[in-house]
This record gives C-alpha cells, sequence and structure tokens, in this order.
C-alpha cells in the first residue's frame, strides 16, 4: 500500500540489486541518487541496533531542481526528493518513492511553473515506477 507521500513497489531482489535497478531507472528518467545512507550500519554504530537492510536516497533530477530554485529559491529546503529501499525480507526490497507533489504542498509558491514542473516530475517518477516492475503498492 502507498502511504500519502510516496510511491511504493516491492521488487523481487535483495537490496543492493533493487539500488541498482532504481538506479538504472532513475537515469532513464534523467534522474538520479545524489546521496545515500545506509542506516542498517548507522544504527550499528550509532546506537548498538541490528536491523534489516536499509537505504535512505536523496533523488534528484538537475532539470526539475534547476526550474523550481528558478522560481522559488527557498525551495531547495525540500529538496533532493526522499526515496528509501529496505530488504525486511530476504530478497524482497520495498522500494518508496517521493511523490513531488509533496514538495507543492509545503510551498509557499503559487506560481502555475511550480506546479507544472512538480507534475512533470510525478509522472517521471510513476514510469520509475513502472520500469521497476508495474504498478506502486
Amino acid at each position: 500500500m502507498n502511504p500519502p507521500y510516496a510511491f511504493a513497489i516491492t521488487i523481487a531482489q535483495p537490496l543492493a540489486q533493487a539500488v541498482e535497478t532504481l538506479r538504472a531507472a532513475l537515469a532513464a528518467e534523467q534522474m538520479g541518487i545524489v546521496s545515500e545512507v545506509d542506516m542498517q550500519a548507522t544504527l550499528k554504530a550509532k546506537l548498538g541496533i541490528d536491523s534489516a537492510p536499509q537505504r535512505i536516497l536523496g533523488v534528484c533530477a538537475p532539470k526539475v531542481a534547476h526550474a523550481l530554485v528558478t522560481a522559488e529559491p527557498d525551495i531547495a529546503a525540500l529538496l533532493p526528493c526522499g526515496a528509501s529501499a529496505l530488504e525486511a525480507t530476504p530478497g524482497q526490497t520495498r522500494v518508496l518513492l517521493q511523490d513531488p507533489r509533496v514538495i507543492l504542498a509545503a510551498s509557499a509558491s503559487q506560481d502555475p511553473a511550480v506546479k507544472a514542473v512538480l507534475e512533470e516530475a510525478r509522472v517521471a517518477v510513476l514510469r520509475v515506477v513502472a520500469a521497476l516492475g508495474g504498478q506502486a503498492d
């Protein structure tokens, strides 16, 4: 099931492979992973907690980011879009990609160009979801 802020899909791959599959699907849409946090390693190192393999990812499309910060410079605080990948069950990775409309909802901008850019980004994210295996959960 999709949370209201993201599109979710489960990929029948272990985490590392699923992240590479995601990376390729994003590249096809002129997007990329610009930051990556290994949550499993961080929780173990900082808190001594054992957890399932998980990555928190920052996803960005330079064209989208440029259009947004040109229209509303402070919107940069909402970038990059968030994503995550969690292998709670071995060989099954749940990927979540932030719905770009989250940025619109948080933005003070009334600029129709901001809305149009984020709607285009949403369509691209949905194509990524389709490339990962079909419909969002």
